[in-house]
């Protein structure tokens, strides 16, 4: 999924900036509202109420009435649609977002038009801020919609929301099992091996000179604040190798086989921090901060959730429970026969194969076993596309 590079001029920056604090400011006053509500204390303000606040603020506050008031009820409009989405079970609950992260605005309405200049350039209208003009790396869809956003690295970007087409079938009846995994992001049971693309030895010893330089400048120097923007934009660099495999692996598997098969992982209780409380603190926490790391590096939920999103209904779910200790061969079942973290020897018939791909072929079968040694069968993931705001395409 590629995505529109915006250009603003250098007087259309604070322009932009401002949108993103403003909504920002608008998006977090709705979760402090939404967070502390209990039974007791009454019900939350409902959207009425809270455009009924923001009115009363523009009125108070200049610096918040300078701002644009479409973009700031469109941030009100876009947490109800994330509090919709949270209960109906497809996403997490709201938080907080912090200066330098998650910044962006929506434009909707009538405001949300794009006006082509030449067969590279294009143009997007942004409230009190005038034309942006942005890169067209492929044709501009046709939109309700967009949102401008900027990540860590100070890069400005426009997404379009649309619902994309699913990925056609194959019909050739094929059913492919993955396997994620650390040392290889995704083991497929037909005996490929795929890695995520991350930092280069190079790039990561910079990483972490830098780093140690950001612990040593004084906070609030010009020094920090330049060391900062470098290390965004090495990580901004990882970030984006990453979604890059994630989407064409995501297509050539939707592409290739008629039935995906995955584990079924709990990646956020996989990736909670070990450092536990005063009172019981935990033990080798920097040992599983680094595991942490290393998982979200792999990016395991983003690859499932595009599998889910182009080839809908023919993705499954298999329980995770065994897959590395069961053999693929005769299904003898031991913590035995994973003698390491690349090699898998049966104890009962000596099959012999890599682990992961072991693994992948039992997640292949659709079953996996339980602690008994009893049958665990696929869940098939249904997805309603009512529950889900549209992709942004470009992001």
């Amino acid at each position: 999924m590629s995505r529109y590079r915006l250009d603003p001029a250098p007087g259309q920056v604070a322009g932009l900036e401002e949108h993103c604090g403003h909504a920002r400011f608008v998006w977090n006053l709705a979760v402090e509202q939404q967070s502390w509500w209990t039974p007791y204390r009454g019900k939350a303000p409902d959207h009425l109420e809270r455009c009924r606040q923001l009115t009363a603020a523009r009125a108070e506050f200049d610096w918040l009435r300078a701002g644009s008031q479409t973009v700031q009820q469109q941030a009100l409009r876009d947490f109800d649609q994330a509090m919709c989405n949270f209960f109906n079970g497809s996403h997490r609950r709201p938080v907080y977002r912090k200066r330098g992260r998650s910044e962006g605005f929506r434009v909707v309405g009538k405001n949300a038009r794009v006006e082509k200049l030449n067969r590279r350039w294009s143009r997007c209208w942004v409230p009190k801020v005038g034309w942006v003009r942005f890169r067209v790396s492929r044709p501009v869809p046709d939109f309700r919609s967009y949102r401008v956003t900027c990540d860590r690295a100070g890069r400005w970007h426009v997404a379009f929301a649309v619902a994309p087409a699913p990925v056609d079938a194959p019909g050739t009846g094929g059913v492919v099992g993955v396997d994620r995994g650390v040392k290889v992001s995704a083991a497929l049971s037909t005996g490929q091996l795929l890695r995520c693309p991350g930092l280069r030895p190079k790039e990561t010893e910079r990483l972490r000179r830098l780093a140690r330089r950001l612990s040593r400048a004084r906070r609030g120097s010009t020094r920090r604040t330049r060391l900062a923007g470098q290390i965004a934009r090495v990580k901004a660099r990882e970030a984006d190798r990453r979604k890059d495999w994630v989407e064409k692996t995501s297509t050539d598997l939707a592409r290739r086989y008629d039935l995906i098969r995955v584990e079924d992982l709990n990646i956020p209780g996989m990736t909670r921090s070990a450092r536990g409380t005063v009172a019981e603190p935990g033990r080798n926490v920097a040992q599983k901060a680094g595991l942490n790391r290393s998982i979200l590096a792999a990016g395991w939920g983003l690859f499932v959730q595009r599998l889910e999103d182009k080839a809908p209904g023919r993705v499954e779910k298999v329980p995770a429970a065994f897959t590395s200790q069961r053999c693929s061969a005769c299904g003898h079942t031991a913590p035995g026969n994973r003698e390491s973290q690349a090699v898998f020897r049966c104890a009962a018939c000596g099959h012999t194969a890599n682990a992961d791909i072991n693994a992948a072929r039992n997640i292949a079968a659709g079953r996996a076993v339980n602690a008994r040694g009893g049958a665990a069968l696929a869940v098939p993931v249904n997805r309603e596309p009512q529950h889900r705001a549209p992709p942004l395409v470009g992001v």
